[in-house]
């Protein structure tokens, strides 16, 4: 097997044999780079060579290296290279599997332009002209090709099999077993059937389907098993792949003499052994390739994340030319509950750390002033979208925030293929906020751009197994990673928005309102709640215009105005607001809790009872969403261990905030050390409040969630008296 990346600047003379077979590159002063992805083989070496998607480089001080430590001419043959670690090689071993299935569920989607996709058949075993082959995709090919060609051997296997099985053996019946007579006539209680032996055969079998099973529920190959076995799955068949099925098969292999059982035993082995060699023939010239890897990058991308077809009929290229990749509805960023908005997204297949450049940038703004636009022309036809969107509020006239976010690939270090990295994203200055006027957050010119990394292995093996139900559970899941830290950067206390719920107060008609102080809270306010009597406000944290303060005050001369986070349900604040109104209205006292599940608190507390720092870890759970929806209400802190003894309650100085774990300080103390994220939090240790009213045992959890961090109101944990 030989290795190439895509689109590195190889030396013509290094790797002029490899390349032989295979045509559209560019060559400029001695170099040369292939703009495929795929495998293909090679007629002259008489082997396979696999190109490699260019997400395998990153920039180590200048040059182009692949895992970041080797330089791709000195993995252009793994085997031979022996400072490459045996994971590594294991891994571009089984990689190429994950490049073709993939490139072939991209060919077969329909909609996909599947002009860049040049196939001709792959190596299949049986006669003619052959080759020694030892890669992993060809010894999968040939056991699928095996099951495809050998049904019929099967069926013959089967029936054998079962041939006179039950049926009774008179002569061992007779001479073995006392009869009864009855009216003249013997009957035997017990008859002697044939015994079932066991068959190698039927052994040979289940270890095949057993493969075939493992390789579909692994790879996404069609597993196509007519024949009704037990077979062997989970922590069974790891065994065989840990050795056993070496074993087994050696004990097992001199019990066959047909040619097909013979072969059968063949490929078994050489799945378990993987550098085994076996014959497989060949075509004079075999490939799978596809051209501008990028767009099935794309194809990807938006297969697991994005709305197809595009809502309100919207279409991928818009007026101007450009060309929206990604674009679906999710609940929207403020109202809790059925709200939708658009969400806007575009795929940057680069290398390793590869930068986003202005012109990216620019781009994606106007791809969501176009959405917005696209929308506003639906409702001056006097249509309705079938998405239920609006993003213009005709009574505040200002608009629904859109997010936007570039989605680009990263290589998880351990090679792993199960976790998305989402919410690992290390990337410096992820987030861009473009505006025309300061202070504005729901104008149509303020736009938020995100920019988030996702494991290139992950995102590929699940399309590569086109599991719909996988895909969908990642899809709602990504989506609400998305809406979860967008909203946790827009209440940020240093630099995102306070929220505000409002709702005018008895004998103020609010539209005529909002007409004669337009320039004042244009931008600012907007309708997104079920009610349209209640509106959002939204205040830059930051000032830039200095009349936060004058606005809120004049504000509250005509509306109950009180703090709502985003995606909280405004109606009980404002009605609590407005039973303690006495014509001002000031900001209620914060009366969220935020419960620390602690036992042996007197040893913890020590850590932190003299500083008052806190940082609570969090996860992606119901119950630690409710929590970050929720930070601006946070008021106390109470430790509890799921009972209405042992509790202590304190009050929390200053606001919450939620950071990564890297960037918690190094003298605050963590409650826990195995989260990705934190609730920030200071109280005032100098009084503990009294806690004897409370019963932390009220707020719900199960078994698995006991542990955990959860959110609650103090009038909730207020034991009955």
């Amino acid at each position: 097997m030989r290795i190439l990346i895509e689109e590195y600047q190889y030396d013509v003379a290094k790797v002029k044999d490899i390349l032989h077979g295979i045509d559209a590159l560019e060559n400029v002063e001695g170099k040369v780079s292939i703009h495929y992805v795929g495998y293909y083989y090679n007629t002259l070496l008489k082997d396979c060579v696999f190109i490699l998607p260019k997400v395998l480089l990153k920039d180590v001080d200048g040059q182009e290296l692949a895992f970041g430590k080797y330089k791709p001419e000195d993995i252009v043959s793994p085997d031979q290279n022996k400072e490459m670690e045996a994971r590594e090689k294991d891994f571009l071993y089984k990689f190429a599997v994950w490049i073709y299935r993939a490139i072939v569920v991209y060919k077969n989607d329909k909609r996909n332009d599947t002009d860049i996709v040049y196939h001709t058949k792959i190596a299949q075993i049986g006669k003619g002209m052959r080759r020694l082959s030892n890669t992993y995709l060809d010894i999968l090919l040939q056991l699928l090709q095996f099951n495809k060609d050998n049904q019929s051997f099967f069926f013959f296997i089967v029936k054998n099999l079962h041939l006179g099985y039950n049926k009774i053996n008179w002569t061992r019946t007779i001479s073995r077993e006392m009869a009864i007579v009855q009216s003249g006539q013997p009957v035997y209680l017990k008859p002697v059937n044939k015994k079932r032996q066991i068959n190698f055969d039927e052994e040979l079998l289940v270890i095949f389907f057993s493969i075939l099973n493992y390789i579909g529920d692994t790879y996404g190959f069609a597993k196509d098993i007519k024949c009704q076995f037990n077979l062997i799955k989970g922590p069974q068949f790891q065994t065989y792949l840990n050795g056993y099925g070496l074993t087994r098969l050696r004990q097992i292999k001199y019990k066959y003499f047909s040619d097909k059982a013979l072969e059968l035993w063949n490929l078994c082995y050489a799945f378990f052994d993987e550098s085994r060699q076996v014959f497989v023939s060949t075509e004079k010239k075999e490939y799978l390739l596809v051209k501008s890897f990028y767009i099935v990058f794309e194809a990807i991308i938006d297969e697991l994340i994005g709305d197809n077809p595009l809502p309100d009929d919207m279409e991928k290229k818009q007026e101007d030319g450009k060309i929206v990749d990604h674009l679906y509805t999710a609940k929207s960023l403020i109202e809790s509950e059925a709200a939708q908005t658009y969400y806007i997204g575009d795929s940057k297949y680069y290398k390793m750390g590869h930068p986003i450049g202005d012109e990216s940038i620019y781009k994606q703004y106007t791809y969501a002033r176009n959405v917005i636009q696209w929308n506003l022309d639906i409702f001056n036809r006097g249509e309705q979208p079938k998405s239920g969107v609006r993003l213009r509020d005709d009574v505040t006239e200002g608009y629904n925030i859109i997010p936007n976010f570039f989605v680009s690939a990263k290589m998880d270090e351990t090679f792993s293929y199960t976790n998305d990295g989402i919410e690992k994203t290390d990337r410096k200055n992820n987030r861009h906020r473009k505006e025309q006027f300061k202070n504005r957050l729901f104008d149509r010119d303020t736009l938020l751009l995100f920019h988030y990394d996702v494991n290139f292995l992950f995102v590929l093996s699940l399309y590569a197994r086109d599991n719909a139900s996988q895909k969908a559970a990642w899809k709602q899941e990504v989506r609400k990673k998305f809406r979860t830290e967008i909203q946790t950067w827009l209440q940020d206390e240093k630099e995102g928005f306070a929220f505000y719920a409002m709702k005018a107060r008895p004998g103020v008609d609010a539209r005529q309102y909002f007409k004669m102080h337009f320039q004042d809270i244009l931008g600012k306010t907007y309708t997104p709640y079920d009610s349209e009597e209640v509106y959002s406000l939204a205040l830059d944290r930051k000032d830039p215009e200095g009349d936060n303060e004058s606005l809120l005050a004049e504000l509250r001369q005509y509306f109950i105005v009180v703090p709502c986070g985003l995606g909280a349900d405004p109606e009980p604040i404002i009605e609590a607001a407005r039973k303690s109104d006495d014509g001002t209205v000031p900001a209620p006292e914060k009366d969220g809790v935020l419960m620390v599940m602690m036992e042996y608190y007197d040893n913890k507390s020590k850590e932190f009872i003299s500083s008052g720092k806190l940082a609570v870890g969090i996860k992606y759970t119901p119950d630690s969403m409710e929590i970050v929806q929720n930070l601006s209400s946070i008021g106390y802190v109470l430790f509890h261990h799921r009972s209405n003894v042992g509790q202590h309650l304190f009050a929390v100085k200053g606001a919450c905030k939620v950071v990564q774990s890297k960037a918690v300080e190094a003298d605050r103390y963590k409650n826990v050390e195995t989260t990705e994220m934190f609730v920030v939090v200071d109280i005032d240790t100098t009084v503990e409040l009294d806690a004897s009213v409370m019963d932390a045992s009220k707020k719900e959890c199960t078994k698995q969630t006991r542990y955990d961090a959860q959110y609650s109101r103090l009038k909730d944990l207020v034991a009955p008296q």
